[in-house]
């Protein structure tokens, strides 16, 4: 490979497609976490439960580990409720294993499940807007519909609780207002994220995947007439 690969270049799905692309030998499992997180939004403090699938492998024999995070799912309205996240971490997933299957790289494709939950939300019987995601409104502005989005960038500080220790994250997380057919949509994407203590030697790279993704979103966007303004993380 013209390249020499370095564990700390592998950060997102499409490295691995790329590699995999340029004739390397990849290799691919995941594990899956949902985990309850302390998010520091703003002036409103909430806690939600992130999903998150830790990919590893060997790209030529070189391991490789990274994490990303498909959605987040609370019992309020700051983000999604715990059974739309399912839905929708899993909408994501999908994608990702298409392109991986697309290219090659086989894995066994699992998905999220209410029973990977640590708690239960009985009894929510509040009503909700439909499950929809980006993808949703980039085919429906293909087909002719007229979508807007607003853009808000921040770096949202929280604390991640796992069994036995606690880990403060910096999330890059994304605002998305949309606007078609008369309707806004409001929703949340975490593009990447760092360890807050660590932020010196890490946020660069983070910032670099982050607006890689933004980027990709971009160019779906401008395929499909969205109005929108272009903004990146710094």
């Amino acid at each position: 490979m013209e390249e020499k690969l370095t564990k700390g270049r592998i950060h997102r799905v499409s490295d691995l497609v790329s590699f995999k692309d340029k004739g390397a030998s990849v290799t691919c499992r995941q594990t899956f976490e949902v985990i309850p997180v302390d998010f520091q939004h703003r002036e409103s403090p909430f806690q939600a439960h992130t999903f998150l699938c830790h990919f590893e492998g060997e790209i030529d024999e070189e391991q490789y580990s990274f994490r990303k995070c498909y959605a987040r799912g609370c019992p309020h309205n700051l983000c999604p409720n715990v059974s739309q996240a399912v839905m929708i971490a899993n909408r994501y997933l999908q994608r990702d294993y298409f392109l991986l299957r697309k290219a090659g790289i086989e894995l066994e494709e699992r998905l999220f499940t209410l029973e990977d939950m640590l708690v239960k939300f009985d009894g929510y019987q509040e009503e909700h807007d439909p499950t929809l995601t980006i993808d949703d409104y980039i085919h429906m502005a293909k087909e002719g519909t007229e979508v807007s989005v607003d853009i808000d960038l921040e770096y949202v500080p929280a604390v991640e609780h796992f069994a036995n220790y606690q880990n403060s994250q910096t999330f890059l997380n994304i605002d998305f207002v949309v606007e078609s057919l008369a309707k806004k949509h409001n929703f949340q994407r975490c593009f990447a994220c760092y360890q807050t203590d660590r932020e010196e030697e890490e946020k660069d790279d983070q910032v670099e995947v982050a607006n890689a993704r933004l980027k990709d979103l971009y160019k779906e966007f401008d395929q499909a007439s969205i109005k929108y303004e272009k903004r990146f993380f710094v």
